[in-house]
């Protein structure tokens, strides 16, 4: 874990982070729903949002606005480890995706198929049958495995062949919280098919560590910017040049590597620099090198083993609070002992709907959420046959306090079930 000192550094970064302005004192492990905001990103869009110039002027405003985007352009590049081709913002990471999606269906050779997995978020799910249908492929589907809840490189490859396309690849979960493993996976569907588009969904991933995306050996890479610390309403996205110049929608004129439709939003590319400055503040405290990027991805290391430690103790407890594990009543979607988990823990309570579990933690101030068998979620629960499960979500801010203080209220909320049923 973090010590004290680093920890209450951390927080202090952050709005709200243990307490809700409409509930009062609340622990936050809804996470996965959208991290808390830094502090400097609401100031620094707020100071920008009553700008009244736009980039491209001959004055001193509009020459400030350039360049902050041209200093948010190199930090992306940094924060998400690549050198060639474009990065750009969108509306969100999910308008993003669509976007890659429907030029690597539309632009890449005839025929073929397209392929994604059950492990997927509708975001590429649904741009990828939507597109596959209208550019004339088939869509084929590699199968997660239910006990593990992630996806392997033996699955892609019982799909994958030499006329494949266009591959989509979850990096992490939002539901299961599991990882998968990239470079597997990609190799695979590069033995059967070099020279197809590989899109990489980074949405859920990229606030739990550091991001080298030129090593991935894929096409396109898409993040949204409220699950990392920042505000909604945009995302940001790289672009291999292969990917990058295939046609698609930008004005006439423009550079064929060109994706930005309109003037840009100046906050949203100076929020994304505060995002990476709090990167790299973080890794600074585990690193001595004076390199931006040796910091960010020192930052993605401790980001990791905090975060690794917090769900440890979730699942296993200590000396004076049972875990999970010890819960017989409580069912863990992916097992107690996956190396794959990244921050995040998908329970069951058997017997109790999982709305009241979440009402009655919520209702003691810990934030969780229900996900549903529904068009985010059925992928994974319908397979499991369950209606819904509690996504209990963390991040590198939460502290063992508060994994414990969850443990505490869930075993009370187990007693207090069991003693009703056998009454």
């Amino acid at each position: 874990m973090f010590e004290n000192s680093l920890m209450q550094q951390i927080r202090d970064r952050f709005c709200h982070v243990d307490t809700c302005p409409f509930q009062g004192p609340r622990i936050f492990f809804e996470n996965a729903g959208g991290g808390l905001t830094l502090k400097s990103v609401v100031e620094v869009n707020t100071e920008l949002a009553g700008i009244p110039d736009n980039q491209g002027r001959d004055n001193p405003a509009s020459h400030e606005l350039v360049r902050i985007i041209a200093e948010s352009r190199a930090n992306m590049r940094t924060f998400l480890g690549v050198k060639d081709g474009p990065v750009f913002t969108g509306e969100s990471g999910t308008e993003l995706i669509f976007r890659m999606v429907r030029a690597a269906a539309l632009g890449s050779p005839a025929g073929g198929n397209m392929i994604g997995s059950t492990l997927e978020h509708p975001a590429t799910v649904s741009a990828g049958k939507r597109w596959s249908k209208i550019a004339g492929k088939e869509y084929r589907t590699a199968v997660h495995d239910n006990a593990t809840a992630t996806i392997t490189a033996d699955d892609y490859a019982k799909v994958v062949d030499a006329d494949t396309r266009v591959a989509t690849i979850i990096h992490t979960s939002p539901v299961t919280g599991m990882t998968v493993d990239i470079p597997a996976v990609v190799k695979t569907i590069r033995a059967a098919s070099p020279e197809c588009i590989i899109i990489l969904d980074g949405i859920q991933h990229a606030a739990h560590g550091g991001l080298s995306v030129d090593d991935y050996d894929i096409d396109g890479y898409a993040v949204s910017a409220y699950k990392v610390f920042s505000r909604h309403n945009y995302g940001f996205a790289w672009l291999s040049p292969r990917l990058a110049t295939l046609p698609h929608d930008h004005l006439d004129g423009t550079p064929d590597d060109f994706w930005e439709m309109g003037t840009r939003d100046t906050s949203a590319f100076a929020c994304t620099t505060k995002v990476v400055e709090y990167f790299d503040w973080l890794g600074s405290h585990f690193t001595d090198s004076e390199d931006r990027r040796t910091r960010i991805l020192a930052a993605g290391k401790a980001i990791g083993k905090q975060e690794h430690d917090l769900v440890e103790l979730m699942i296993n407890g200590n000396e004076s609070q049972r875990g999970l594990r010890d819960m017989a009543e409580v069912y863990v979607i992916g097992g107690h002992d996956n190396p794959a988990r990244e921050g995040m823990v998908s329970i069951i309570v058997e017997g109790k709907p999982c709305a009241e579990v979440v009402a009655a933690l919520n209702a003691k101030g810990i934030r969780t959420h229900v996900r549903k068998a529904d068009y985010f979620s059925g992928n994974i629960l319908e397979p499991l046959g369950r209606p819904t499960c509690i996504r209990v979500s963390m991040c590198h801010y939460n502290t063992d306090q508060e994994v414990l203080s969850f443990l505490r209220e869930l075993e009370a909320i187990v007693r207090a079930h069991a003693e009703v049923s056998a009454a």
